[in-house]
C-alpha cells in the first residue's frame, strides 16, 4: 500500500486564512482559532456595513440639500416635491454636490422648481 502524505490541503487552507487576516493585531493574525473567529466577524461586519454605507451617504446628501435649500428659503421636502412636479430628475448625490460646489447653480434649480 502506498504511503499517504497529508497536510497539503490543510496547509493551503491555513495559508489562505492567514493571508486574509494579515494586518490584524496580536494572535488574531497568526493563531488558527483566533484568526478564524476574527475573520468571520470581520467579514460579517464588512457585509453589514456595505449596506449601511448606502444609508449613511443618502442621509448625508439629504442633510446637505436641506441646509442649502433653507439658505434659499425653502425646506427640503418642498424642494423635492417641487422638483418632482416639474420633472427635474437630479438625484440627491448630484444635487448635494451642486449645493456645495455651485451655490448659484443650486439657486437656479430652486428657482426653476419653485416657479411651478
Amino acid at each position: 500500500m502506498p504511503r499517504v502524505k497529508r497536510g497539503l490541503i490543510s496547509r493551503t487552507r491555513k495559508r489562505k486564512l492567514f493571508k486574509q487576516t494579515k494586518g490584524f493585531r496580536g494572535g488574531r493574525k497568526n493563531l488558527l482559532r483566533l484568526a478564524t473567529e476574527s475573520l468571520a466577524r470581520a467579514l460579517n461586519y464588512a457585509y453589514r456595513d456595505r449596506r449601511t454605507k448606502k444609508r449613511e451617504f443618502r442621509k448625508l446628501w439629504i442633510t446637505r440639500i436641506n441646509a442649502a435649500a433653507r439658505l434659499n428659503n425653502i425646506s427640503y421636502s418642498r424642494l423635492i416635491g417641487a422638483m418632482s412636479k416639474r420633472n427635474i430628475e437630479i438625484d440627491r448625490k448630484i444635487l448635494s454636490d451642486i449645493a456645495i460646489h455651485d451655490p448659484r447653480g443650486f439657486q437656479e434649480i430652486v428657482k426653476v422648481a419653485v416657479e411651478a
